[in-house]
């Protein structure tokens, strides 16, 4: 009797714990961050139910005698030192800031997160602060603050940047932020000798934990992976995806000359990079493709620009919203550049002012792309040509049309102001050997000026390579078609094996072979892991599930069509937030190889819950067939991913902490993305526990329930970054 009411209120509590913190995210979208961290997160009455929740629990699974399987529960004793970790840090940590500049007295306090002034055992001083730029940009790479301390055991000199901690007497001081003239730094401090431990010790025992229950004897995990059911599987057949264009096209140029101009470099997007990087961009942000009418983005971008007068009747420009459309008065969804303004003026105008946010918001898009046309077509947009000044100056890029300092020798001045206008001449003439010829002169121009501060020329090459081969629509569609019809094979067959297995392993093959050169190049384009945003990080997802379905369907055969359709989808979404996305410097504080291992991790964990949803909906279907026995096998192999993803999942989520700890000086911040991923790792938790709830035993049940608890992951990835907002919403 006992052990069943310890059950209900250690797992009632956690539920009742995990419903708040649902709502409370939907709270801050209204009310605040600040709002929801004072009355929900760290609030007395939140403190006691995760304080009375975590008793219950260790009642329980002393009760229950986990201890005599050591590592399931040295497992759940990990988790109750993280609690208290947390809970020595909220009442006994102190967190504040300290503003210092250069050349001015030692501070002895600082202002803590409450705003009253706490005293340093010693002095703080800054020496000197720095910002490091990008190679050749105005891109921030790294803040870094000199500081000396000094107290009755002598003076010591420090150093404080982006993942860089400087620790001294149980004090931790961090890169917070800099003064606009960069004579002065602001730190952040944290004083938590304890708090911070028992959680890092919280955290090392739970990675020892999970890795140590993989080998341990008589346990549910090692009763599936043993079942004689899951060594059944399915195979596939495949389809292919074509599109094509068959409308006439605006004049341009061919695009071997339009090639020549992309080619020259371009300062864009905080960064020196191939023109026609910017090109894709522009094309993609107008049209919403990275192609028009059987034109590349080179040719469309240079169409614009040599021949404005006839691209300004094209309706290129994609418009969103039927609000401006009606007053651009435009039937489809594509209006000309001419469409936005009359004799009366500009037609947006009243819309920009509306206070309507929703038409604001759709007339401001449909500024920015009227605006982006008139930048090119200006020349503005175009800062191809460097100027590094005096020896050692700083080099500085501007466009034909700048204002340029009156140092510039007057035959470069000449040369800058008009040899686009030459190329122009001589396009006009459809001379395009000699308009490539003066094209070849100003990249000539690029590399003598800027010299050792361009992109090495085989990084160069390498984003041209990639612009070139950027194949993910096609590709996502025709993984998504053959995903769909293995699985209408696998729903009428069983299975099916020979030469269609065959070609679908090495469609799978050709898939993760594209996404790795993809993701290879991205990474010596940007110098970084590119893990770094929403596309990157989908597009790491489909490199997952390819990777998965090969590493497991010789012996789950069922994986190949759940392979296939999470990375059509994943890639699908990738494109979602922009057709071309950007590639651009790496902000400092996302430099750490920590945030990349985090988010492998998560990514990893996030594919094998997809793989279970997508299991859950083909056993659902199954069961309304009568197939029982495909229903079982999808049974046990849902519940064997279940473990390996709810471990990735945590370990994600805690090294993502220490990672926030490195930079920002506290490992938890109740942002809603983590709150997300944490309420996700609870509701998937309870599947874990079927001798707790034996409705986990039954099959279809089970599979209900991997795909109601998926809604969690969507919103943790998905609702996050496109409603609740915070400071892990980049999508």
């Amino acid at each position: 009797m006992k052990n069943t009411l310890f059950k209900y209120l250690s797992f009632g509590l956690l539920g009742l714990i995990t419903l708040i913190l649902m709502s409370a995210t939907v709270i801050e979208k209204f009310y605040g961050s600040a709002f929801v961290d004072e009355h929900i997160y760290t609030s007395e009455w939140m403190i006691f139910l995760w304080g009375v929740a975590a008793h219950f629990t260790l009642f329980y699974i002393v009760r229950r005698r986990l201890y005599v399987q050591y590592a399931t529960f040295a497992l759940h004793l990990s988790f109750l030192m993280i609690i208290v970790g947390a809970f020595v840090t909220h009442n006994y940590g102190v967190q504040g800031r300290v503003h210092l500049r250069e050349g001015k007295p030692a501070v002895g306090e600082f202002t803590a997160a409450g705003g009253s002034s706490e005293a340093f055992p010693f002095s703080l001083q800054l020496k000197k602060f720095e910002l490091r730029y990008y190679k050749g940009t105005f891109a921030p790479m790294d803040y870094v603050s000199h500081i000396i301390v000094e107290d009755a055991a002598g003076v010591r000199e420090g150093c404080v940047s982006m993942n860089n901690i400087f620790k001294y007497r149980g004090y931790r001081f961090y890169q917070s932020g800099y003064d606009a003239d960069s004579k002065g730094a602001s730190l952040a401090v944290s004083h938590d000798p304890y708090g911070i431990g028992i959680t890092y010790a919280g955290y090392i025992a739970l990675l020892l934990a999970m890795i140590a229950f993989f080998f341990q004897r008589s346990t549910m995990f090692r009763g599936l992976l043993a079942h004689p059911a899951l060594r059944r599987g399915a195979a596939f057949f495949v389809a292919f995806y074509l599109c094509g264009s068959l409308w006439a096209a605006p004049q341009s140029v061919p695009r071997d000359v339009a090639r020549s101009m992309c080619n020259l470099r371009v300062y864009y997007n905080d960064r020196v990079c191939p023109l026609g990087t910017l090109a894709k961009d522009f094309t993609a942000k107008l049209y919403g493709k990275t192609s028009y009418d059987g034109l590349s983005a080179e040719q469309v971008l240079v169409g614009w620009f040599f021949f404005y007068d006839e691209w300004k009747h094209e309706p290129m420009i994609k418009i969103k919203g039927a609000g401006v459309r009606g007053s651009l008065g435009i039937d489809g969804d594509y209006a000309a550049l001419t469409d936005f303004t009359n004799r009366d003026g500009y037609k947006l105008d009243a819309l920009l002012r509306s206070d309507n946010p929703t038409l604001r918001n759709a007339a401001e898009v449909a500024n920015e792309k009227f605006s982006l046309v008139s930048m090119l077509c200006t020349g503005s947009l175009l800062r191809i040509y460097p100027y590094a000044g005096e020896e050692g100056g700083t080099l500085l890029w501007y466009s034909f049309t700048d204002r340029l300092p009156s140092s510039v020798p007057y035959e470069q001045w000449l040369f800058i102001t008009n040899s686009m206008s030459l190329v122009a001449e001589q396009i006009a003439m459809r001379n395009w050997d000699e308009a490539v010829r003066l094209l070849d002169k100003i990249g000539q121009y690029q590399l003598r000026e800027a010299g050792d501060a361009l992109p090495a020329d085989w990084r160069f090459d390498t984003e041209i390579l990639y612009n070139d081969t950027n194949y993910n629509k096609p590709l996502a569609m025709l993984a998504l078609m053959v995903g769909i019809l293995s699985f209408m094979l696998f729903i009428l067959r069983g299975r099916i094996a020979g030469l269609p297995s065959r070609i679908l392993r090495l469609l799978l093959w050709m898939l993760l072979t594209y996404i790795t050169l993809h993701t290879v190049m991205r990474a010596i384009i940007g110098g970084y892991v590119p893990l770094s945003n929403g596309f990157e990080t989908m597009m790491f997802m489909s490199w997952c599930s390819v990777a998965l379905t090969l590493a497991v369907e010789r012996k789950y055969q069922i994986a190949l069509p759940f392979g296939f359709l999470l990375c059509g989808l994943t890639m699908l979404v990738a494109m979602m937030g922009e057709a071309t996305p950007k590639i651009t410097q790496l902000m400092p504080v996302l430099q750490s190889p920590l945030l990349s291992i985090h988010v492998v991790v998560i990514m990893l964990a996030y594919t094998l819950l997809a793989f279970m949803m997508l299991s859950g909906l083909s056993a659902v279907i199954l069961h309304f067939l009568n197939r029982r026995a495909e229903v079982e096998y999808l049974y046990l192999l849902g519940r064997l991913m279940l473990y390996p993803a709810l471990f990735l999942l945590a370990a994600g989520i805690f090294i993502g902490a220490v990672w926030a700890n490195v930079s920002w000086g506290r490992y938890w911040g109740w942002d809603p993305k983590e709150v997300w991923a944490l309420v996700t790792m609870i509701v998937y938790s309870y599947g874990l526990h079927v001798k707790s709830f034996p409705l986990f035993g039954r099959p279809l049940l089970f599979h209900i329930f991997c795909i109601v608890a998926f809604i969690t992951v969507i919103i943790t990835y998905f609702g996050v970054n496109f409603i609740l907002g915070g400071m892990h919403s980049y999508a």
